[in-house]
Formats: structure tokens, sequence, C-alpha cells
């Protein structure tokens, strides 16, 4: 009988001891998500690249690139790859490259109305594979040509993103200068047919993560 009463008293103060150790849980809710412009500064800002810098970038470098006679004037629309195999970043914060290139060429495609012509060079195993299937008679040949070869490029897009660094020891105020240098490389010659520089210099006591 005395077992009865105790086991009762005992299980319930191990379930009390149990409910006092458990950590507590935060189910207060965040803050509301919210569109913000991609073109100004946003909510969580620092020192490094963010997308009103690649914006305003590539909006200079298209308008740049379309204002060169030796580009936009020639007999027969140049080939060019434009992507981010060669363009590096050697500065001391974390970017997606492709958000640059990408851009940028999708920008001057857009812009150029068929007097620049973008090879996607990336995608030549898929080309590639079409083509083996056609010249097999697995496919018929499509309906816009039949070429012995993919199409060769005149110029390839280069580039480095660079930064040079400072920081305040005493008030933890760091400042950032990054350059993203454009050129555009003969793919016969090796000789450089256009280039440009897009700066800026941020200052901040910095604790933003760049993913």
């Amino acid at each position: 009988m005395k077992f009865l009463i105790l086991f009762p008293v005992a299980l319930a103060a191990l379930l009390s001891g149990c409910a006092t150790t458990m950590p507590s849980v935060n189910n207060a809710p965040g803050r509301p998500t919210a569109y913000v412009t991609a073109d100004s500064p946003g909510r969580v800002q620092g020192i490094g690249m963010e997308s009103q810098d690649i914006i305003s970038m590539s909006d200079k470098m298209t308008r740049d690139m379309l204002a060169q006679p030796q580009l936009v004037s020639r007999p027969s629309p140049p080939r060019i790859i434009l992507d981010s195999e060669y363009f590096r970043n050697e500065g001391s914060s974390r970017v997606n490259k492709n958000l640059i290139t990408d851009r940028l060429r999708v920008d001057l495609n857009r812009s150029a109305q068929g007097r620049l012509l973008f090879i996607g060079r990336e995608f030549v195993a898929a080309v590639e594979t079409e083509r083996r299937l056609k010249r097999e008679g697995v496919t018929d040949q499509g309906s816009i040509r039949n070429t012995q070869a993919t199409a060769g490029a005149d110029f390839r897009l280069t580039g480095r993103i660079a930064t040079s660094d400072a920081v305040d020891p005493k008030s933890g105020l760091t400042q950032r200068f990054t350059q993203i240098t454009f050129e555009l490389i003969d793919l016969e010659y090796s000789t450089i047919v256009w280039s440009n520089i897009y700066d800026y210099a941020k200052a901040s006591q910095d604790d933003i993560i760049y993913r």
C-alpha cells in the first residue's frame, strides 16, 4: 500500500525535475520577410560587394562596350565568350562571379540587338551531343542550319576582383577598396581590345558574413 502511495509522488517529482532541466525554446515570431529594392542598399549592409554594386557595375560596362566602334561597328558581329571561367576573385570577400558575368552578358545581349554575338562555351557538351545525334541520323537536322563545326569565338572576357583593406584596431572600423577590372581579349592575337574598371570604397564596423 505504501508503494502505491509513494510511486505517483516519485513519478511527479521526476517529471518535475526533467521539466526544470529542459532548455527553453524561443518561439517568438521573427521579423517578417520584406522585399527590398535590389539596386539600392538593403537592410543588411557591409563593406563587401552587394546587389546594388553588381547592378551598377553591369550597367556601366554595358554602356561602355556598346559605345566602342571596334566592337559594334564591325562588318560582321564579333563572337564573344562572356562567362566566369577567366574572371578571377582575388579579393578578401566571397563573391559569386556568375552574378557579375551572367548579368553583363544578358544586358549586352538584350541591348546589342544583333551587333554582338555570344558563344555559350560552357554548353559545348550539350551542343556536341545534339550534333552527334543529328549526324548519326537519330534525329533530323533541325530547322536552322547544318554546319561542319561549332562557332569559334573572336573575343573572350577576362577580369579580376581585387581588394585592399585597412582596419582601425582601436575602433574596429574597417575600410575596403574594391576594384573590378574587365578586359576583352582577342583570341587570335591575345591583344586587349577593350578594358574598363569599376571601383568603390566602403567603411564600416563590419560584422556581415557574405555567402
